[in-house]
């Protein structure tokens, strides 16, 4: 083999390489990307209701209280679920 040989064959097992990171970059940032919206979104939709339903019954606060921070710690739960799928799809 001459030197031109060995580099194109380099050059080659490098792009494929960036190819694979490109990919297991794109997997973390969609994993935590869409796991953060979700999240977003349901914690969004849960202390808007609670507003609404201490607004409505107001001796039922503390109850309701309660009931929203599961409904948060819930969400979160499952951002930190596509954090780790997205980090493991990029280390494995």
């Amino acid at each position: 083999m001459d030197i031109s040989t060995i580099t194109v064959l380099a050059q080659a097992a490098a792009a494929e390489d960036y190819g694979a990171n490109a990919g297991r970059a794109i997997a973390l940032g969609v994993g935590g990307g869409l796991g953060a919206v979700g999240a977003g979104i349901g914690i969004g939709t849960i202390f808007g209701k609670v507003i609404e339903s201490v607004t409505r019954q107001p001796e039922m606060k503390d109850e309701i209280t309660s009931i929203q921070w599961l409904g948060f710690a819930l969400c979160e739960a499952c951002f930190f679920y596509g954090l780790v799928a997205g980090l493991i799809a990029f280390f494995l």
